[in-house]
């Protein structure tokens, strides 16, 4: 039964009602909730009990206007009324369940959106890694490119030329002279000097401040040796 109807249907309840001066209790407890119910598009999601209450309604409505019982019909509003009752808290069970899908729904979209703005982020920041790397090994590539053409122009410095003479300084002995860097770098061979150096050096354990001794620079091995050996005899 549609929405014309049943406007119709509690138009003649209440009309005839006006008329009557018994009217049972459920009577009008039940004709509200029915109108309530339709409002609420009972009659498409509950058809089959919708539909029920309201036969048990026209019912109980034959029976107090037909055989004018209010206390039967009575019996019938009260049960149309209970039916009513039923519906109502089926449609808000179905209103709660269909909100909560909704909302589940929602939160469904809203989890796969800040999934795929995470995914969105996450590639854009392997992107700019990738894009600082290449630039990172791009100036790598240049600087060591620049510091192998500064190494191929910048001109060597020619070797150090060893010096053929030695100036004495105070209180120096010639093992000392003889294990300075620039000299020999090792004292065992002060004996070369001392023989190149006959000529001013009487005594190799006493030098005197001033005096240019000449600094052998082309000996063999074996003048090598035969200094070392001097030496540790001395």
């Amino acid at each position: 039964m549609g929405r014309p109807a049943v406007c119709i249907l509690l138009l003649s309840v209440l009309l005839l009602a006006a008329c009557s001066t018994a009217v049972p209790t459920w009577r009008g407890k039940v004709g509200p909730l029915v109108e309530e119910l339709d409002r609420q598009n009972a009659s498409q999601l509950f058809p089959q009990e919708y539909r029920n209450l309201l036969e048990t309604f026209e019912h109980g409505e034959a029976i107090f206007h037909v055989r004018s019982d209010d206390k039967e019909a009575d019996t019938y509003y009260q049960l149309a009324f209970q039916k009513a009752e039923l519906l109502r808290s089926q449609l808000r069970s179905l209103k709660q369940r269909l909100a909560e899908e909704e909302r589940q729904r929602l939160l469904l979209l809203a989890a796969k959106a800040e999934e795929e703005r995470l995914m969105r982020e996450a590639v854009e920041a392997e992107k700019r890694l990738r894009e600082q790397e290449r630039v990172q090994a791009e100036e790598a590539a240049k600087a060591a490119a620049a510091a192998a053409l500064q190494k191929k122009t910048v001109p060597k410095e020619p070797p150090q030329q060893l010096s053929a003479q030695y100036t004495v300084r105070r209180g120096e002995t010639l093992p000392q002279i003889a294990g300075r860097p620039e000299i020999y770098n090792d004292s065992s061979l002060w004996p070369l000097i001392y023989r190149s150096n006959r000529d001013q050096i009487r005594d190799p354990k006493r030098l005197w401040p001033g005096q240019v001794l000449s600094i052998p620079r082309h000996f063999s091995h074996d003048d090598a040796l035969e200094a070392r050996r001097y030496s540790n005899k001395k």
